[in-house]
């Protein structure tokens, strides 16, 4: 039971994605405020994100429109001024407690890039569901984090801010996980029955990981 490795998602829980939904709302010509309220209405229904541009634009094809964008010159783009403060001193606790780290999540291979960038010498395994072809929440993906990772899934922490991605697809493939309380979904998913049972911690910042799981690894000894 004792945790040896921890795998984070990416959208919310290491980069705030503040800036890449606003110049989505920018490329739909919608004013952001008005894009953001939607893409929490959609959420609070339990429905796909995507669903938020079909309000704006019935028949987008979120693929094609990455494409038109790119070549526009303006591609999806995120860099260190995205990050959340905490996370680069966190990763760096967690390496220095001899912990395995990896970054797995809902990426295109344009973001896998940067993600190597800006994390190669941070982490052990970088992975995108564009790398392995099965996308959040089914089961093969973490099926796949699970094989690159050199331990037993009961040995691995999956911390991301879904309940619906993230905690409810790593607890069925064996998974301790975390719930970090930011963005959208957690701040709207925070206080449900399920988001208060499943997850193996609860945190406000990626800060606290590194004590919790110094002591939980101490509780199972």
């Amino acid at each position: 039971m004792t945790i040896r490795a921890v795998v984070f998602d990416v959208g919310e829980c290491l980069v705030d994605e503040t800036r890449e939904y606003g110049t989505w709302a920018d490329w739909l010509g919608v004013p952001r405020h008005t894009f953001a309220a939607a893409f929490g209405a959609v959420i609070a229904q339990g429905k796909d994100y995507r669903e938020t541009f079909q309000v704006f634009r019935p028949g987008f094809d979120l693929t094609e429109q990455r494409e038109a964008r790119a070549e526009a010159g303006q591609p999806e783009h995120f860099d260190e001024s995205d990050l959340y403060p905490d996370v680069r001193p966190t990763l760096a606790r967690l390496r220095a407690d001899g912990l395995w780290l990896g970054i797995a999540g809902n990426q295109t291979v344009r973001a896998g890039g940067i993600l190597r960038d800006l994390f190669t010498e941070d982490v052990d395994l970088i992975g995108t569901s564009d790398d392995w072809g099965a996308s959040k929440p089914d089961p093969e993906f973490f099926v796949r984090v699970a094989k690159v990772a050199p331990y037993r899934p009961d040995e691995i922490l999956y911390v991301g801010d879904r309940v619906d991605n993230d905690l409810r697809p790593g607890a069925a493939a064996g998974m301790h996980t975390a719930l970090i309380r930011r963005g959208p979904w957690a701040t709207i998913q925070w206080n449900s029955d399920e988001a208060r049972k499943l997850p193996t911690f609860r945190v406000e910042s990626l800060a606290e990981l590194p004590g919790l799981i110094e002591a939980f690894n101490a509780s199972t000894h």
